[in-house]
């Protein structure tokens, strides 16, 4: 079926179509090769990220049990442990907010923000946490670093990671990026927590195929 690229564009937004326009040097017809193929990609990730997602904020949950056991949603130890700057993403106001409106600690899990898992991934949490729990969570993490050097290098792929995720939540544009690297660096740290399931999700996906079909 030949589709008209011109209604496409319009009904998708020109502003949107342009990104690819540029990129193509205005031939319509690559442009729009290269919007389906961002859009395939884009629903390709999906499944490495579900699985990273769950596999880190799972790893998270269990030093939080060790510390402050399976009520540390309320704990307010914790709480006041956590950072709450007056503007942007505040951890304590985020973990407060839903464990006020949740009843189980595993519905708070699923409540929270990517963002917050994250944040878990800074110095702050280096003495009470990581420090004794870092290499227990992740046991085929390389034991030449640092829990130190460990945790920072964690915390910068989730950011990373998080930013693809939100892009492809939002619809953008991921085609500019180095969607390998992208691919690799969630496969590391799943397969820094299980190589099994590491290996498992490797056959589930379908990103390595849609990225060799770029046009």
């Amino acid at each position: 079926m030949v589709f008209s690229m011109s209604e496409i564009s319009r009904v998708i937004s020109s502003p949107r179509f342009a990104t690819y326009l540029r990129h193509c040097h205005n031939d319509r017809g690559d442009a729009l090769s290269l919007y389906q193929w961002n859009m395939e990609l884009s629903s390709a990730f999906i499944v490495p990220l579900h699985v990273l997602e769950i596999s880190i904020r799972n790893a998270v949950v269990e030093a939080l049990e060790a510390v402050h056991t399976a009520s540390w949603p309320w704990n307010q130890g914790f709480v006041i442990s956590l950072p709450n700057p007056q503007r942007g993403y505040s951890p304590s106001r985020n973990l407060q907010q839903v464990a006020g409106q949740q009843r189980t600690m595993g519905k708070v899990v699923a409540e929270l923000k990517f963002v917050f898992w994250e944040k878990m991934f800074t110095s702050r949490h280096d003495t009470r946490i990581w420090n004794t729990h870092l290499y227990n969570l992740l046991p085929h993490a390389p034991n030449t670093l640092t829990v130190q050097q460990l945790r920072a290098s964690i915390h910068n792929d989730i950011r990373d990671i998080r930013e693809l995720r939100n892009r492809i939540a939002h619809h953008e544009p991921i085609f500019l990026r180095n969607v390998s690297d992208d691919y690799a660096n969630i496969y590391k740290l799943i397969s820094w927590r299980s190589d099994v399931v590491a290996t498992w999700m490797d056959d589930l996906q379908s990103v390595r195929s849609v990225i060799a079909r770029k046009p």
